[in-house]
């Protein structure tokens, strides 16, 4: 048994597919399905059902797939603390984001990850929270930026910002005169949503509870943009976050934006890494840069219009 075998057989559980698993490890596909069957013949078990259009792991092939994953992961973290404690500030980290928050961050970011760390390559993920933080478990990522909370005890988290809501309403409604509301006064709305498995979809549901907002359940969107698109077609009102309504986002008269007067919504917003992981002193560093936004970044503009880029 060798490392190399150990990979081969957590592509396969990644992509249940022996062509897709060993394209992904840069073999042949006899080569990935002989190794594997050398691996079984060596564990005496029967690591994986294969059928003519489809592959699947036995239950002792799950097991030995995710103990497989633990150990290549702790591999590549001796190899980069063997890198790190030569170049600390080299090399490549693998940073998770979830969708509503990764198209309007990073370019606020990014520059400045560029000037502070000149060798750094980064490799970026854009997925759904609950994917992010199974990865960052298993050692596909190194770090993930995710919004609080984060209940898992195996993983630090560093906060970086709270970024307040502003509620979006169409041209011709009501609201659209004004420029504040407080939160009592959302209890009037129903508002537009992202469908299940977005983590704004929870945040947006939690400030629905506190003001008494309903769902308009008969919509879900798919992504911000679409959100963004349906209030300026006049369909309902939606909350978006701070960052999603300034530039680079581009501006339409079809949208009138409202801030919060009085307690203001918002979501706590950090970055996440395993405690035991050796790269925790430069994910620190890491999250400085993240957190050194321009001045006036997360404060929402009374009057503001903004539609999809």
């Amino acid at each position: 048994m060798n490392l190399r075998d150990l990979k081969y057989l957590v592509a396969l559980a990644d992509h249940k597919h022996f062509g897709r698993a060993a394209a992904a490890c840069f073999v042949s596909q006899p080569t990935l399905s002989t190794q594997i069957r050398k691996l079984e013949d060596e564990l005496g078990v029967s690591l994986v059902e294969r059928a003519p259009r489809k592959v699947m792991l036995t239950p002792a092939g799950r097991e030995a797939a995710e103990r497989a994953r633990r150990i290549v992961a702790e591999v590549e973290q001796m190899k980069e603390a063997a890198r790190r404690s030569r170049d600390p500030e080299a090399g490549t980290v693998r940073l998770g984001i979830f969708p509503t928050l990764a198209p309007y961050l990073l370019p606020h970011v990014v520059p400045g990850l560029r000037t502070r760390f000149p060798q750094l390559e980064l490799l970026l993920v854009e997925e759904k929270s609950d994917e992010l933080l199974a990865r960052l478990r298993d050692g596909r990522l190194d770090a993930a930026v995710l919004a609080l909370p984060v209940h898992d005890e195996q993983l630090h988290t560093e906060f970086l910002f709270e970024e307040p809501f502003v509620l979006a309403v169409p041209e011709h409604h009501p609201l659209a005169q004004r420029d504040t509301l407080t939160l009592d006064e959302l209890s009037e709305q129903r508002l537009l949503l992202l469908e299940d498995g977005h983590c704004l979809r929870e945040q947006a549901l939690d400030v629905c509870r506190l003001s008494g907002a309903q769902e308009k359940a008969e919509f879900r969107a798919t992504s911000l943009e679409t959100l963004r698109q349906m209030v300026a077609a006049n369909v309902g009102a939606t909350l978006l976050p701070t960052l999603a309504v300034k530039p680079p986002v581009a501006r339409s008269d079809d949208i009138h934006l409202l801030h919060f007067s009085g307690p203001r919504p918002s979501r706590s917003i950090a970055m996440a890494w395993r405690r035991s992981s050796a790269m925790a002193g430069f994910l620190m560093r890491l999250a400085a840069v993240f957190r050194d936004l321009p001045p006036g970044l997360l404060s929402p503009e009374p009057g503001a219009v903004t539609a999809a880029a």
